[in-house]
């Protein structure tokens, strides 16, 4: 346990990165011949639990849900914030990453580069490929966007079944996603290795025209995309509601401060209920309903991540995308983030694997991976954060409600 810990600690992460820059910069040709060897290995095992991770994740959230009555009433208010704070989130980060145009800095040799554009044979032909003819074509094809459109497909329709067949489905849907985050534990062991094995192949495929700056701008992406968040946009739906922001940022501190440090929000989650319970008041029925399903689904930060992470790596990867497209990936941001899990590394896992499925080169995720141990602190931060302002919203507009029909009677 002791190696084992330590072999998955910061410093073993930090003496990765300077041995595979040393490693590098060397240029022997038979060390670069095992780098590019570990490194297309753990991109492959990153293909092979890519899409079971992004179909299973989605179908396992939506079909915990207990029946469509459930979604339909307090359900619906939690999904429509979820959804608006979401996408918001992630045209954010669009913006921000059109703004800053951190690609646009040479980061990947062009000789390795792969340029291409989305735009294909025209829109029509684009949106049949989203509606596959059969379950097993999409994960051949790598298709993300089949996958998610099959994912909710069987999801909804799930609910709708008798309580006995949608309990077994989702416990089916959940063992395998606990059997594939097995697998990736596992896979996550390899990351000193692998975080080696990319940074000996993205140095020894460097030219002289390297400019670093692309990488800090969009690592300034990132964090500026959740700080706008975190303190913008969501105190603007606090007091459109007329909930005063400073109360409940305060009452939900310690909520905060262990997503910060555990890096996970589901591990937040007990003293998120009580601090809405006991610190902003309330309801338990809101509480125990709506920050479960929040901590599950509702992923801003994550969604700011996972569009500018893929976007910036596929454009630096000489990909280029049209403005339609581009409106499409906040889409695919944002249902990837609803059905990302509340755990540590969830969202790098994530764009790893969509990545992964779009055959694009994986060496600028291992220079991001050093950075993204502060990022995910602030990230599981801000969606336990987003999680206490859509409760709080949904308690107010469920109280309302509750007063209005009392009058009524």
């Amino acid at each position: 346990m002791t190696f084992l810990r330590f072999w998955s600690s910061p410093y073993m992460l930090l003496a990765a990165i300077v041995l595979g820059v040393l490693c590098g910069w060397a240029d022997c040709s038979w060390v670069n011949g095992i780098a590019a060897a570990i490194a297309d290995t753990f991109v492959r095992l990153l293909q092979l639990v890519s899409m079971p991770i992004i179909f299973l994740s989605l179908t396992a959230t939506l079909t915990g849900m207990s029946s469509l009555q459930t979604v339909r009433s307090l359900g619906s208010r939690v999904l429509r914030y979820t959804l608006l704070t979401t996408i918001i989130a992630a045209s954010t980060a669009l913006a921000l990453l059109m703004i800053f145009d951190p690609a646009s800095t040479t980061l990947v040799p062009a000789e390795t580069a792969s340029p291409t554009t989305g735009s294909g044979p025209g829109y029509l032909a684009y949106l049949h490929t989203v509606i596959p003819t059969n379950f097993i074509e999409p994960f051949l094809k790598h298709n993300v966007i089949g996958v998610l459109f099959i994912a909710l497909f069987l999801s909804f329709a799930t609910l709708t079944l008798a309580e006995e067949n949608r309990t077994t489905l989702h416990q089916l849907f959940k063992s395998l996603l606990d059997a594939v985050m097995a697998m990736t534990r596992m896979l996550l062991t390899l990351i000193p290795l692998a975080v080696w094995a990319f940074v000996v192949s993205f140095f020894t495929e460097l030219n002289s025209s390297l400019s670093v700056s692309g990488l800090m701008l969009y690592l300034l992406c990132v964090v500026l995309a959740n700080l706008i968040q975190a303190g913008i946009v969501l105190p603007v739906l606090l007091r459109l509601k007329g909930i005063p922001v400073s109360r409940t940022l305060k009452g939900m501190w310690p909520a905060l401060a262990i997503a910060f440090f555990s890096k996970s929000s589901s591990a937040a989650l007990p003293t998120a209920v009580n601090c809405a319970e006991k610190n902003l008041g309330v309801s338990t029925t809101v509480s125990r309903f709506s920050l479960p399903l929040c901590i599950t689904i509702n992923m801003n930060a994550c969604a700011a991540f996972i569009i500018t992470t893929v976007l910036f790596v596929s454009m630096s990867n000489g990909i280029s995308y049209s403005p339609v497209e581009l409106m499409i990936w906040v889409l695919i941001a944002t249902i990837a983030a609803i059905g990302n899990a509340g755990v540590p590394m969830g969202c790098y896992m994530l764009s790893s694997a969509m990545l992964a499925t779009m055959d694009v080169p994986l060496y600028l995720l291992g220079m991001i991976l050093p950075f993204y141990s502060l990022i995910d602190m602030l990230e599981s931060a801000i969606n336990v954060w987003s999680d206490a302002c859509v409760t709080a919203v949904v308690d107010k507009e469920h109280s309302a409600c509750e007063q209005l029909s009392a009058k009524e009677v």
